[in-house]
């Protein structure tokens, strides 16, 4: 494994096709004129319980983990056939019990030309794993569980794709189109996921795991509170139109100008932006990463992982939006991590002092790491400020 690139997606060869909207989830297809031959991947099912990932000797990943994907690619170019994909439970690896599945490492090499790897859960712990050593100096201010564990343990809340309201309806009623190799989930028009593998016949099978996969806060509440969504109707003027050629044309320039505001626009979070990307596995002429976000506050921010050819061009991408909290949290270690964990350098580069950034570490769910004393400290400050802060005010309240 190797340090992160700064690197954006390249999605060649994927464009966006009409979309489907169902009360307030919109998935937008992502469609291959020519599909990636030589790397297919198929569904290991689990069953929808708890595991944990022996990640080494004295690390460990829990989460629910309710299936695997297993790679399979040829070192020569030549096709691979996808085999063993099993979308139901009726099958011999269906279990009347749901068992607590342990497993060794996120991605497993299997063989020579396969690869067993845990989807969205390589990005999972990219995050959960970051700047997880703690401060690599030791400051006064830090505890000593800081300087000891770092900050084990890390967790983070995430919801099922079943809990996501209309995401099973839209994803059992809408068409899968010719061609189609992924899809742009979004929930009352912010875009929550991206998924997209290799090959339609791939994509087939695998279409029904979005309901399994796990969704960020602002998913689950933009899909259970807002409204449905108005649908994006292409209209073409009569005028002008005197023969099929004409309609056709129009109806191309309607298709490409849609695809154009929906990736300049809607998609423009994660299709703009420039990821911390860190190298997983080498699988021949691919490369399995994950990706970290630069966590700006009160934007969009996803974490993900790919699986590049040679070129850079994505074969395979899965995304998880973050919560604005989760941004925060992410934003605060990043700047801790910069600043060599020194609170008064850190907070001035954050344009507060250091009691503000102390209580901002303490609202982030980090309070732990501050020495209790140090804390007391600063929420004493902090309270003082605003008692001091009233009753300057009021000193100047007619009628005082």
């Amino acid at each position: 494994m190797t340090g992160p690139d700064l690197t954006a997606l390249d999605l060649t060869g994927l464009r966006t096709g009409p979309a489907q909207l169902w009360g307030a989830v919109r998935l937008v297809p992502l469609l291959r004129d020519e599909p990636v031959t030589d790397l297919r991947l198929h569904r290991r099912a689990y069953g929808d319980g708890p595991g944990i990932v022996r990640l080494g000797p004295h690390t460990a990943y829990h989460s629910y983990l309710p299936h695997g994907f297993v790679a399979d690619w040829t070192g020569d170019g030549s096709p691979v056939a996808a085999y063993g994909t099993q979308l139901s439970g009726d099958g011999p690896d269906a279990a009347d019990a749901v068992p607590l599945r342990v497993h060794h490492r996120l991605a497993k090499r299997e063989s020579r030309t396969r690869l067993r790897f845990l989807p969205l859960h390589l990005a999972l712990e990219g995050y959960l794993s970051l700047h997880f050593g703690g401060p690599s100096v030791v400051w006064e201010e830090w505890s000593q569980q800081a300087v000891r564990r770092g900050l084990s343990p890390r967790a983070e809340e995430a919801y099922s794709g079943a809990q996501v309201s209309g995401l099973a309806d839209a994803l059992r009623l809408f068409e899968i189109h010719p061609g189609q190799c992924g899809v742009l989930l979004h929930t009352a028009d912010a875009l929550a996921a991206a998924f997209a593998v290799p090959h339609p016949d791939d994509y087939r099978a695998l279409h029904a795991t979005l309901v399994q996969d796990l969704y960020g806060e602002l998913v689950h509440h933009y899909a259970t509170l807002m409204l449905p969504l108005p649908d994006f109707r292409a209209r073409i003027p009569g005028a002008g139109i005197r023969s099929l050629a004409d309609l056709r044309a129009a109806a191309l320039r309607q298709e490409e100008e849609w695809a154009g505001f929906h990736d300049s626009t809607m998609a423009a979070g994660l299709l703009g932006e420039r990821f911390r990307s860190t190298r997983i596995r080498q699988m021949g002429r691919f490369t399995l990463r994950r990706f970290l976000p630069s966590f700006r506050l009160k934007e969009e921010n996803h974490i993900g992982e790919t699986i590049t050819d040679e070129s850079g061009r994505v074969a395979y991408l899965k995304t998880f939006r973050l919560s604005e909290a989760q941004t925060r949290r992410g934003h605060l270690l990043d700047r801790l991590a910069a600043h060599d964990w020194h609170l008064g350098a850190t907070a001035a580069a954050l344009g507060t002092d250091e009691a503000g950034l102390g209580l901002r570490l303490e609202s982030a769910g980090f309070g732990y790491l501050l020495r209790q004393d140090v804390l007391d400290g600063y929420r004493r400050r902090a309270g003082a400020g605003r008692g001091h802060r009233g009753r300057r005010a009021g000193a100047v309240e007619p009628g005082s």
